[in-house]
């Protein structure tokens, strides 16, 4: 098993909780990694348990990762010059994966954070980026353009809080509509040791978790369906930096 010094795997605890029409929250326990585009986790025989690749993320799945977050990058006007990107996901576990959000935290060569890219997945396989200028507290808004609930459609905007993480994690997501928040998620959590270790306990004390996440979100959405909230529209939406 090699890593880079960058990598972190942390253990989560991941809260949603709508506010209107209906109340309703949920929360559960999961894991992240963070991993340095570069220098991707090498896991030998416990790939399987662990795996990070371009198909489950934006841009072409035939290019790495790294060359996809350049390309879209470049789409928007940035050039990191080589500066690295250090990515908070899920990983793909036994041939699953689920993200509903992961975050890339862009610097420039001489280790400045330039900017921040948010990517959000929603259950019907869609994904859109969005390009961050965070504050020093890691705090930005921006348009929602996503339709990411059914019960939700793309009005509004989110309040996001994305701190680059160290030890620990805190990732927030706000939709905002005029006046009132509508929707939180939120995700925090603590750096495990990256050991052989820490891979196999995860994986048997959280197996599948990438479908798990998902399954849950379809149940949170079964729930508010039987309170009889209304369905709204999914308009079609196009992929970022897909060639």
């Amino acid at each position: 098993m090699r890593t880079s010094p960058a990598t972190r795997i942390y253990a989560t605890s991941v809260h949603h909780a709508r506010k209107e029409p209906v109340a309703h929250r949920f929360r559960t326990r999961s894991h992240s990694w963070l991993v340095d585009l570069d220098d991707l986790p090498r896991l030998g025989g416990l790939q399987r348990l662990a795996s990070f690749e371009s198909r489950d993320h934006l841009g072409d799945p035939a290019r790495t990762l790294r060359q996809n977050l350049d390309t879209f990058l470049a789409t928007k006007g940035v050039d990191l010059r080589g500066g690295r990107i250090l990515m908070l996901a899920m990983p793909r576990v036994l041939g699953t994966v689920f993200n509903p959000i992961s975050v890339y935290w862009c610097h420039d060569p001489e280790g400045t954070l330039a900017c921040t890219v948010v990517e959000v997945h929603n259950t019907y396989g869609d994904r859109h980026a969005y390009l961050v200028q965070a504050d020093e507290f890691g705090r930005a808004e921006v348009d929602k353009a996503l339709y990411v609930s059914p019960f939700n459609d793309v009005s509004g905007s989110y309040s996001l809080t994305v701190p680059e993480p160290d030890d620990r994690v805190s990732v927030q997501v706000v939709l905002r509509r005029p006046g009132r928040p509508a929707f939180v998620a939120g995700m925090t959590g603590r750096a495990l040791p990256v050991t052989t270790r820490t891979v196999l306990r995860l994986a048997l004390t959280q197996p599948l978790e990438p479908l798990s996440v998902s399954a849950r979100i379809r149940l949170h959405g079964i729930w508010l369906w039987l309170r009889r909230l209304p369905v709204q529209p999914r308009p079609s939406h196009h992929q970022e930096a897909v060639q």
